[in-house]
């Protein structure tokens, strides 16, 4: 019987640790420079995840490679949500909203609302669709975003922003707040994805007003 393998990913759709290759092969297809590798041993692996994934990869190894080229089209779950957001300025009118990606059917729209920034309007976007889906008792429904840097303030539960608030953007920071609170309380099981623009085009829940 073949001894069990744990897998580290570093950079792919949601990093962390996992049991089957099954599990971490879900994590990495279609994730452009996606960075993996497999250990012999749990601790081990959760001891790799917290380190640099270039300290491992000192050869070409099999069992971590980097994925050459983002998935086809086609591979783009239909039955998902994706979000987006918009911000005339920086800091300027801030807005976000949630689609369902097969027919860009609106399902939420928030603002504008004044002095944000797009990244917080991402994070925002990404936390309202995560709390609607529980609502909707679909925990496993994917959500798709085209920002990397939302999806990585989601998994640390802190919107890392570097705004300060202002009275005119207070209802922006109770926004914040609100949804940190609940990444405080609530454990994420859908899956975050990330929106391959490059290969296909921009995000269903685009604005159409890039800048």
């Amino acid at each position: 019987m073949a001894k069990q393998k744990f897998y580290v990913v570093w950079e792919g759709h949601t990093p962390g640790v996992y049991s089957s290759w099954d599990d971490c092969k879900r994590q990495v297809d279609g994730y452009n420079g996606a960075k993996y590798k497999s250990f012999e041993s749990k601790a081990e692996a959760e001891a790799a995840l917290k380190t640099n994934y270039w300290k491992f990869i000192q050869k070409a190894d099999p069992a971590a490679k980097t994925s050459a080229k983002p998935a086809p089209r086609s591979s783009i779950i239909k039955e998902s949500v994706s979000v987006d957001a918009a911000c005339s300025g920086n800091p300027g009118d801030m807005e976000y909203r949630g689609v369902w990606t097969a027919d860009h059917r609106e399902l939420f729209h928030v603002g504008p609302l004044p002095d944000g920034t797009n990244n917080i309007g991402e994070f925002l976007a990404i936390v309202h669709a995560l709390a609607m889906l529980k609502q909707q008792n679909k925990p496993q429904m994917p959500i798709y975003s085209d920002s990397k840097t939302a999806q990585g303030w989601v998994k640390k539960g802190k919107c890392n922003t570097k705004l300060e608030e202002t009275s005119r953007n207070k209802k922006i920071f109770e926004l914040i707040q609100r949804a940190e609170n609940w990444l405080a309380v609530n454990k994420i099981t859908n899956p975050i994805y990330k929106w391959e623009t490059e290969a296909w085009g921009e995000i269903p829940a685009d604005f159409g007003r890039k800048q």
